[in-house]
C-alpha cells in the first residue's frame, strides 16, 4: 500500500530542524511521493533544495494569490523565466483568495489567468487555491476555456484543500478538475465530509497542506506528510471503501494527473 501527498510545504521553516525525521516518518507511513507547491520568489530556493535532497519530492512553480502585491508583475516575470529551467510537475499553487483581503482582487485575477496560460503552453496541470473566490475563479477558467475551444489544449488540475459547497464541487469536477482533500475532512462537524460522501473517489486526491491543517487527533499542531493515512482512513470510513483501495485509486489518479 502506498500513498501520495499531492500538496505539502515541507520546505517551510517549520521543518528546518527536523526535516530528515519528517521524511523518514513519511516513508515509514508508505508515502511514496510528495508534491511541493511554490508560494513566491523566496520559496523557490528552499523548495528546490529539498527536491535535490530526496527523489520523493516533485516541485511546482507559481505565485500564490496571497503573495500578490504591487510587485506581482515582477514576481511573475521572474517565475516565468524559470519555467524552461526547472523540471516541474504543475503550475501552482495559484488561484483567488478573498478570505482576508480584497485589496488586490483585480491583480489576483490577472495573475491567475496569466499562470493558467503558462500551464496550457507547457501542457501542465494547475494546482488551484481558492478561498471565498470560487465565482471569480470559475469565471476566469470559463473565459480561458472559451479561448482554447477548438484547439488541442485543455485545462486540468486540482482545486487543493477544497473549501466550497457541493454545487461548487460538482462544477469543479464538471470542468475536468480533481478535488484535493486534507485534514479538514476529519474535523468534528466538518461539512467537507458530506461533500466527500457525495463525490466519486476517482475525483479525489489526498493532501496534507503541511504544515497547516493537521487532521484530528493532531488538529492545531504542525501537520506533516506522514499523516496522509489518517486522512485516507477518514475517507475510507465516509465512503465505505477499503483503505487499500483509497490508497491505490488516489495514488493512481495523482500519477496520471501530474505525470509522475
Amino acid at each position: 500500500m502506498r500513498f501520495i501527498d499531492t500538496h505539502s510545504h515541507l520546505y517551510a521553516e517549520e521543518f528546518l530542524e527536523d526535516i530528515d525525521q519528517v521524511i523518514l516518518r513519511a516513508k515509514e507511513a508508505n508515502i511514496s511521493k510528495i508534491l511541493l507547491p511554490n508560494i513566491d520568489l523566496a520559496s523557490i530556493k528552499p523548495m528546490l533544495e529539498l527536491c535535490n535532497k530526496d527523489k520523493c519530492f516533485y516541485p511546482m512553480l507559481g505565485l500564490h494569490p496571497t503573495s500578490i502585491d504591487n510587485s506581482y508583475i515582477d514576481q511573475l516575470d521572474k517565475i516565468e523565466a524559470l519555467l524552461d529551467k526547472v523540471d516541474i510537475c504543475a503550475i501552482g499553487e495559484i488561484g483567488i483568495d478573498l478570505y482576508w483581503d480584497k485589496t488586490y482582487i483585480d491583480e489576483q485575477i490577472i495573475a491567475f489567468e496569466r499562470q493558467i496560460k503558462w500551464a496550457l503552453n507547457k501542457n501542465l496541470p494547475l494546482v488551484i487555491h481558492v478561498r471565498k473566490g470560487f465565482e471569480e475563479a470559475f469565471q476566469s477558467l470559463d473565459k480561458i476555456k472559451k479561448e482554447i475551444k477548438g484547439t488541442s489544449k485543455s485545462l486540468r488540475g486540482v482545486f487543493h484543500c477544497f473549501s466550497g459547497d457541493i454545487n461548487q464541487a460538482r462544477k469543479v469536477i464538471e470542468m475536468g478538475f480533481m478535488i484535493g482533500i486534507g485534514g479538514v475532512v476529519s474535523f468534528k462537524n466538518a461539512k467537507l465530509a458530506e461533500i466527500v460522501k457525495e463525490i466519486d473517489i476517482e475525483n479525489i486526491l489526498l493532501e496534507t497542506d503541511a504544515p497547516y491543517l493537521a487532521p484530528t487527533p493532531f488538529r492545531g499542531k504542525r501537520n506533516e506528510s506522514s499523516y496522509i493515512p489518517i486522512i485516507g482512513e477518514k475517507i475510507s470510513e465516509i465512503k465505505n471503501i477499503s483503505i487499500e483501495d483509497i490508497a491505490s485509486i488516489t495514488s493512481n489518479s495523482a500519477e496520471k494527473l501530474f505525470k509522475i
